[in-house]
């Protein structure tokens, strides 16, 4: 597992596969249509943005105007930076385009660079590193888009080139970098060479009218997650997949069981070793591919701490308990966070589905975190029970004494540090 810092995508089911992007990571979209990327890369682009992270947009594909229409609101924020290879690119420095930068723009807050000999690739590289060294802190990067750059520079050669220079110096500055790729764009030879540079490498496919994601590669990441499509489907910057849906009064043990190992923060593999099982098993149980036997259910329940009717039941309630004790919490895995670094435990029982979840996390004296406890789509609501703790959002950092309250909407923190001599506890509850 790389202790690399974490961010994330701003779609919680690619979050919850990948385990969040790691900062370094080259993410390839090779996209069937042209198109299906494309709110994806909105979605990462909110996600950088409501966290302050710089964010740079190369754009081969559409003029300014067009692109500002396409962002929206996400537009009209500072951290963002569009580079503009359109307009002496592929809009071959038409005055239909260049009028743009005659008209006022001071209402704008992003900034908008005219890269002026966009098919020269060491323009376009020194331009890029150019704006990027202004910068502080981790840097985001979406690049619109592979097909755009070779229809520019002409030749499969040339974008390899720049791609597997890029890649690992991008990797080296600490950014996160989208790559759109429309697949029938380029040849198989192309493709295969981008990927095996890459750090993560996603499908986009359409058929019959469905969407799919399949993850093809992604390093430092559970291969079990690889190479299987998962059906989604979008609506303005919505993205559901069909494994968060649920058919009232249907039993869906592999659903059930993958929720209450996540809920604990444990892999497949960690579940399969504590109840005996290989991960294929634990695999094909959670895809509903096969059903476990009694035995490995009853030892499931067991490793999980709940009662075997918790994977039959849709929503498991607390029937009229009032009070839950000190007997009733258990303890969770943090994937995300290095092991030693924080505890948590979750003081309420698995399979009880509350609106609120309540837990007790403790990080030792001096240890710094990379990243949060949870990738969470909920809000979050934090109590500071003992010591200090100091919780750092890009640029902006700060204390919590004993006694103080954090409240966290979109915005994930970059790093907890506890700078005092005894650990510090945090009482976190996450808000559906």
């Amino acid at each position: 597992m790389s202790d690399r810092p974490r961010v994330v995508s701003g779609v919680h089911q690619l979050d919850a596969l990948l385990g969040g992007l790691f900062i370094g990571d080259n993410v390839i979209w090779h996209d069937d249509s042209g198109s299906l990327a494309s709110v994806f890369c909105l979605n990462f682009i909110r996600a950088s943005l409501d966290q302050n992270r710089p964010l740079i947009y190369v754009s081969f594909d559409r003029s300014p105007r067009n692109l500002l229409e396409k962002l929206g609101p996400l537009a009209d924020h500072p951290s963002l930076t569009i580079l503009d290879c359109f307009t002496s690119g592929k809009g071959a420095s038409s005055p239909v385009f260049l009028r743009f930068y005659d008209e006022p723009g001071t209402d704008r807050a992003c900034e908008i660079v005219r890269v002026e000999e966009p098919r020269k690739i060491d323009h376009v590289m020194e331009v890029l590193y150019g704006v990027h060294a202004a910068l502080e802190g981790y840097v985001c990067f979406v690049f619109e888009s592979i097909t755009g750059m070779q229809e520019v520079w002409g030749g499969e050669d040339h974008i390899l080139n720049f791609y597997s220079h890029s890649c690992p110096r991008l990797y080296e500055l600490n950014t996160v970098a989208y790559w759109i790729m429309e697949k029938k764009a380029h040849s198989p030879r192309l493709r295969a060479q981008i990927s095996q540079i890459a750090q993560v490498v996603i499908d986009l496919g359409i058929k019959r009218g469905t969407t799919s994601l399949t993850i093809l590669k992604a390093e430092d990441r559970n291969p079990a997650v690889f190479h299987k499509p998962h059906n989604y489907w979008t609506r303005d910057l919505t993205i559901a997949f069909d494994e968060e849906r649920r058919i009232p009064g249907g039993v869906d043990l592999g659903v059930r069981l993958k929720e209450l190992r996540s809920k604990r923060g444990l892999s497949q593999t960690d579940l399969a070793r504590l109840v005996g099982v290989t991960p294929s098993t634990i695999s094909q149980v959670e895809s509903n591919l096969i059903y476990p036997s009694l035995p490995a259910l009853l030892k499931m329940a067991e490793v999980l701490a709940v009662d075997v009717s918790s994977f039959f039941q849709e929503k498991p309630s607390a029937g009229h308990r009032l009070v839950f004790t000190a007997a009733d919490a258990v303890e969770v895995k943090l994937p995300q966070i290095p092991e030693g670094f924080a505890y948590a435990r979750l003081l309420t029982p698995p399979d009880l589905e509350p609106r609120a979840e309540p837990f007790l996390i403790e990080v030792p004296p001096n240890t710094t975190i990379p990243s949060h406890f949870f990738f969470h789509k909920g809000h979050e609501l934090g109590y500071l029970v003992s010591g200090k703790l100091q919780v750092k959002f890009g640029q902006a950092s700060y204390t919590l004494r004993g006694g103080d309250v954090l409240y966290l909407d979109s915005q994930l923190p970059d790093q907890w540090k506890n700078p005092g001599s005894s650990p510090a506890r945090l009482l976190l509850i996450k808000i559906r």
